[in-house]
């Protein structure tokens, strides 16, 4: 087993190496307020995170990342453009025995900068894999604002996909609904139950009919949701042409060229991805002036979307061999700013190391 020292030491110098590269040095508090991060991933982050209550301060977690809190401080006065760097502890709950750690060492780098989102991310990349690539570790990417702007694209209603949106990290999940909606899957037996006794009679008068009041929702909050399912039920199946490609999107596995490719292809059946696929193309020639080649550059469309949910473009990660979490991952988190921003928002990616697996394989390789 790798040591503390080894570990920490191994962490010294990846730090010191963010610094080289521009990045400002700064701390993070261990304990974060509970609110902030219910409000950003809902109650799901329970899962994740160490929770104690603070008798001033209320609901605290232990720091599940550091992304939160220096988007939190660079909001709040942080100049432009700007890089940080940081170094300590996070913690993340296990459900099971097995290789994940429920407290480890991280080393991270944040770029805020608004002239070219792409070449920052490029810039970002390119440092992680010269790092990382002469220890043998594969890089992977993706981009998780392609599938977004895939799905803002369909020609559905507005709920629907809301819905898809808020599950795109919650690959099974995501991957339930499109089958529901593209009329692949039928409705659960429970939910088909739950539509016919709602068009059995007015809402009002199956609310009255349920006898007193004993939940926290109100009235009115359940016919709303009342309305939603009917509404949803009555939705017409997404267009077969719309939901067959957004099938493909979810299996794209290839070279990064030949991804861009194979996505300039499908652009004209839906255009609401153009964009998207032209920050992509913009960021593999930037890849290309760091010395990266995007022809030997693994891709997929759905890469990333298991991880922290506040990636909204482009995503990386790199891995060891073997059924081991990636030793270092990241991503474009461009909304993540506007909702910690108070109004205020600016293009930001970053990543993060974890130096006790690196400390292991260069044991390895000694």
């Amino acid at each position: 087993m790798t040591s503390r020292a080894a570990i920490r030491a191994e962490a010294e110098t990846l730090f010191a190496a963010f610094k080289a590269a521009g990045a400002v040095a700064v701390e993070a508090d261990t304990l974060l307020p509970a609110e902030t991060l219910l409000d950003l991933y809902g109650e799901d982050i329970r899962a994740r995170a160490y929770v104690t209550n603070d008798p001033l301060r209320g609901e605290m977690m232990l720091r599940p990342d550091f992304t939160v809190p220096v988007v939190q401080a660079h909001m709040k006065d942080g100049a432009e453009p700007a890089r940080y760097c940081y170094i300590g502890e996070v913690y993340r709950k296990q459900d099971h025995l097995g290789p994940r750690a429920s407290e480890y060492l991280q080393v991270g780098f944040e770029l805020f900068d608004r002239t070219a989102p792409e070449a920052a991310d490029a810039e970002l990349f390119a440092l992680f894999h010269g790092l990382l690539a002469p220890l043998g570790l594969r890089p992977a990417t993706g981009d998780i604002g392609i599938l977004m702007a895939a799905v803002h694209g369909l020609s559905t209603s507005a709920r629907r996909k809301a819905a898809l949106l808020r599950h795109i990290w919650r690959p099974a999940r995501f991957r339930k609904l499109l089958d529901r909606f593209s009329g692949r899957a039928a409705l659960p037996q429970a939910r088909a139950d739950l539509l016919a006794r709602l068009g059995s009679a007015a809402v009002a008068d199956l609310i009255a009919a349920a006898g007193p009041m004993t939940g926290l929702r109100s009235e009115a909050e359940i016919a709303s949701r009342a309305e939603a399912l009917i509404e949803d039920a009555e939705t017409p199946a997404l267009k077969a042409p719309e939901a067959a490609l957004l099938y493909d999107l979810l299996t794209l596995q290839a070279p990064a060229r030949s991804a861009l490719s194979h996505l300039r292809g499908i652009t004209g059946m839906l255009p609401a991805i153009e964009p998207a696929v032209d920050r992509f193309a913009t960021r593999l020639d930037a890849l290309e002036r760091h010395g990266i080649n995007p022809s030997d550059l693994p891709f997929a469309a759905s890469h990333g979307r298991s991880s922290m949910e506040y990636y909204d473009g482009f995503v990386f990660s790199f891995h060891a061999t073997g059924d081991l979490p990636p030793v270092a991952s990241g991503g474009r988190y461009d909304a993540l700013t506007a909702v910690l921003g108070q109004g205020r928002s600016i293009p930001a990616v970053g990543g993060v190391i974890r130096p006790a697996m690196v400390a292991s394989l260069r044991e390895g390789i000694a």
